[in-house]
């Protein structure tokens, strides 16, 4: 049974930092790309990064850029997310997913919720003005 688990979120001030982190359990980590979504309230999901199964290739949605960092550590099978500056419009629930339905997917610019197969629960990030 494939399991998908976020954690790192919580209440922060506008400019400070937080860090995601997502583990799995049930598949080979390191086999897959891994991507982190974020939902707004009263908003669709959106992609926020996505990255390669050896970390050579990520992309990041221009809302994030040079703010946010992705990376992987297959040897602990963790996922992360690393958020400095945030800002208020930030403000959701941040999901990550696995197991891309195709092979050999490689993070394509417009890479979308359905693209992935499994899910984690979520973890809140609130930020404050």
């Amino acid at each position: 049974q494939v399991q998908v688990v976020e954690s790192g979120g919580g209440l922060v001030q506008a400019g400070e930092s937080l860090r995601l982190s997502c583990t799995t359990s049930g598949l080979t980590f390191d086999d897959y790309a891994m991507a982190w979504f974020r939902q707004a309230p009263g908003k669709g999901r959106e992609g926020v990064s996505c990255i390669t199964r050896n970390g050579g290739r990520t992309i990041y949605a221009d809302s994030v850029k040079g703010r946010f960092t992705i990376f992987r550590d297959n040897a602990k099978n963790t996922l992360y997310l690393q958020m400095n500056n945030l800002k208020t419009a930030d403000m959701a629930m941040y999901y990550c997913a696995t197991v891309p339905h195709r092979d050999e997917f490689t993070c394509p610019p417009y890479y979308m919720e359905g693209d992935f197969r499994y899910w984690g629960q979520g973890t809140q990030v609130t930020v404050s003005s």
